[in-house]
Formats: C-alpha cells, structure tokens, sequence
C-alpha cells in the first residue's frame, strides 16, 4: 500500500484551520531567514503560504547574506520577548560565518517550532515531552498511526543520524517500545542490517541508495530522503518503482513525507500558542 502523505496532510491542516477559526487572536509564527538560498526562499514561501491558508499570521524576516552573529541573535532575542510571537523558526542552512547551534540555542525551548532546542531534544532524550517534537520524525510518526502500523516490538533500521531527522525519530521510535538501529555513511554491511527491518527509513538525501535486495518482504518503507537526480527530478533515496511491490507499504516522493513536514510544523504552531495561552 502506498502511504499517501498528502492526504493525511490535508486532513491535519484542515482540523487545525478550524481551530484556529474559532481563536480571537490567531497564532503567530516568526521565519527568519538569512541569505539568499534559492531552495531556502522556496521552503520560507511555501511554510508562508499554508500558514496564511489555516489562518495564522505569518511574519517572514529576511536578513541579508552578511549578517552578523551578534545582529542575528539581536533580532532572535527581539521576537523571543514579543507577546505577539508564539513560534519562531530560523531556516536553516545559514551562511558559513554564522554559528547555527548558538543560534538554535538563543531561541527560547517555548517558542522553538522545530524542536532544535538542546532543552527540547534532552527531554525527549529522558522520555519527557519536548515542546515542540522535531517536525519531520513527527510527521513520520504520525504517518504510521494513520495507517495503524504498530511499532511495538518492531526492528526499525532508521539510515542517516542527523540532529534534524534521525537523531530524534530513534528517540521518538524508542519511546513507542521499538527496538532500534541506527546506521549511516561509516555503517558496515549496511544491506544486511537495512534486510532486517520490519520498518525501514531512510534519511540521506542520496538518490535510490535502498535497492530492492535491501528489503524483506512485507517491510515497512519510509523514504524521508529528497533530492534532484541528473535529470533534475525530485526522487527519494528508496528505489521506489523496483520495491513497492516487495513492501508492505511505502512513502513516495514526492507526496510522502515532505506533506507531513508542513502540517506538523503548523500543529507545532498551534500547540505553542496553546501553552503559552496557559501560561499567562
């Protein structure tokens, strides 16, 4: 069965607008962009778009290239202090002179959409909720409820250690009672372990790495992984056409996980409005 992403996507973001409809003061996400990255501006734009949709404001920053670290965290310190701002999102990556982690530790764990936050990441780390759960493993995580895929006992293989995917997603696979392996590029013998999975994801970013020999029959395969092969296309890192038939069921790409991304940032969102109306 294929995953459809877009779908589940859609029906999240159309609770969330009639949560937000019903709000006297909408929520408010702050995105912070520095440079001027062409598929960065892309991402800002669509985020922009779909927030608009649901009916939260949206509050762009661009910055220019030569921005420096201190003029950064200034404007970062500005919206942390804003009543008005409830999430904020610094579009990453930022340009080489900058220090990323400073940055994502400037934002307060409260406001921090994304889920970077060392606080954030230590309490899902010990098994306490984080304020925001990183967005893409969120998205990932909620895909396999949808389709009522239990993890519980499940030997997921998860490829690729990032801070923003694979990291957290372990953590968050942990926690559901599953029993995990990470791998990635220093991985030996990485088709005999990727065989193994009753759930298999990939997160790399390097064009139809996962073969068809590398699945058991009847796995599960969640391809996070996105990038342009030589034709310029969009593709995955999961030969797609070669093991949906082998799999149980399968995220395309596009229309898989990239969907889920949004729409998880966008309840993320929501949630911090949420607290932060408890708090006051």
């Amino acid at each position: 069965m294929i995953i459809d992403g877009k779908k589940v996507a859609q029906g999240i973001l159309e609770d969330i607008k009639k949560q937000v409809e019903k709000l006297e003061i909408k929520p408010v996400i702050a995105v912070v962009i520095v440079g001027e990255n062409p598929s960065s501006k892309i991402y800002v734009n669509i985020k922009n778009k779909k927030a608009i949709e649901i009916g939260m404001n949206s509050v762009v920053i661009e910055m220019p290239e030569d921005t420096a670290q201190q003029e950064l965290e200034a404007k970062i310190d500005e919206l942390n202090q804003s009543p008005d701002i409830n999430a904020i999102l610094v579009q990453m990556p930022l340009p080489k002179h900058l220090d990323a982690y400073k940055i994502i530790e400037k934002i307060l764990p409260e406001k921090d959409v994304d889920g970077f936050h060392p606080e954030n990441v230590g309490r899902l780390s010990i098994g306490l909720p984080p304020f925001s759960y990183s967005c893409t493993p969120k998205g990932v995580i909620r895909l396999l409820d949808e389709y009522n895929i239990d993890l519980e006992g499940k030997h997921v293989v998860v490829i690729g250690r990032s801070n923003i995917v694979g990291k957290p997603l372990s953590m968050m696979m942990l926690s559901r009672n599953a029993t995990v392996t990470m791998a990635h590029s220093k991985t030996k013998n990485l088709p005999l372990i990727a065989k193994s999975a009753d759930i298999l994801i990939s997160a790399v970013g390097s064009p139809k790495l996962v073969k068809k020999e590398w699945i058991k029959e009847d796995a599960v395969v969640i391809d996070v992984g996105i990038s342009r092969n030589i034709e310029g296309k969009i593709v995955g890192d999961v030969d797609f056409e070669n093991i949906k038939d082998k799999a149980s069921f399968i995220t395309p790409v596009p229309g898989g996980v990239g969907p889920m991304t949004i729409a998880m940032l966008l309840e993320n969102t929501l949630n911090l409005y949420y607290l932060q109306k408890e708090k006051k």
